[in-house]
């Protein structure tokens, strides 16, 4: 599996999608067509007997025909429904107590008010391959895209999927440069540190490969950087000492190197401890990958960060460039 997915539609619902055009098609014809079809159809007594496939064909019910289809129209329903209703019993709503204003992300923003192109890396492990979630289309870069295009239809956004599962800061520094620094992206999203907690890494070892990592960005390209730590989840809270000093390091790693921070873990714990969102609501039986709802939550929150900061710059807000680090509102 490639780990640079650029954001596209899934490929499974085009054969059901053509299946429903066919139909529609044969509905469409007037009695006198399906008339003619028949007689066309219809052997005469000097004709030859039809084959076995072709009387195979020639017997299948049209009932039966219009409700394969029909149930092929419903499971594209169904898919497209889900993906539009995923917050309708579970609202996506930012922490209340949120302290730190959000600051900029001037790089892609300043693209955006542009009408330029824009190119959003995502590098990190499983929980940005998006393991836990039911289809390709739920995982957060995925939403992500869906988001900024929906907000923003006539820009040209990727959002390349760079998550490779099992792996933390040694084995992502290794691909740094051909995944992130030579795509030149806009804005990197790098989500580290989790498996890092679960190994017992020193969390002060993957704060300085990160730290190095964002300074070789930061000397190839404008990119504005957001970090993402880890996860509220069981499975790290078993470690809770070392996620907590991983949590806070990467704190101090974006401040260090003005770079933003997305503080999964504190929203993550926010809806739990603050909005009673049960654990199971938002991460999979394996106590650690988010579901679809986590994931669309997560993206929806960072999506709507990076549509503040393009608001900020259309209205003149200047942001000073030290005052990166942010929390989602």
């Amino acid at each position: 599996m490639s780990s640079l997915r650029p954001f596209c539609p899934t490929t499974w619902l085009v054969a059901p999608a053509a299946a429903a055009v066919l139909v529609l098609t044969l509905l469409a014809q007037s009695p006198a067509q399906a008339q003619a079809a028949q007689a066309t159809a219809a052997p005469t007594a000097n004709s030859a007997p039809a084959s076995p496939s072709q009387t195979t064909v020639a017997a299948t019910p049209f009932a039966e025909q219009r409700g394969l289809t029909a149930r092929a129209i419903d499971k594209v329903k169904q898919v497209a429904k889900s993906a539009g209703d995923v917050f309708s019993r579970v609202p996506c709503l930012a922490p209340k107590d949120s302290s730190k204003a959000m600051g900029s992300l001037p790089h892609v923003a300043g693209k955006l008010v542009a009408g330029k192109p824009v190119i959003i890396v995502a590098f990190g492990s499983s929980s940005t391959a998006g393991y836990g979630a039911s289809s390709p289309d739920f995982n957060y870069p995925n939403r992500l895209a869906a988001q900024l295009r929906r907000h923003y239809p006539t820009a040209d956004i990727t959002v390349i999927n760079a998550g490779v599962g099992g792996e933390d800061a040694p084995e992502m520094t290794k691909r740094l440069q051909k995944e992130v620094i030579d795509v030149h992206p806009d804005l990197v999203i790098w989500q580290v540190g989790t498996n890092a907690v679960l190994r017992n890494l020193d969390p002060g070892d993957t704060a300085k490969m990160v730290e190095d990592g964002i300074a070789r960005i930061q000397a190839a390209d404008e990119a504005d950087i957001v970090l993402v730590d880890p996860q509220y989840s069981p499975a790290v809270n078993q470690r809770a000492e070392s996620a907590g000093k991983m949590v806070k390091l990467l704190g101090k790693v974006a401040e260090l190197r003005h770079v933003g921070i997305f503080p999964r873990f504190e929203v993550m714990r926010d809806w739990h401890e603050k909005q009673a969102i049960p654990v199971e609501s938002f991460v999979i039986a394996d106590g650690l990958h988010m579901n679809d709802w986590g994931y669309a939550c997560f993206a929806q929150l960072l999506g709507d960060d990076i549509i503040r900061s393009v608001g900020q710059i259309k209205l003149g807000v200047n942001v000073p460039a030290d005052v990166r680090t942010y929390r989602p509102m």
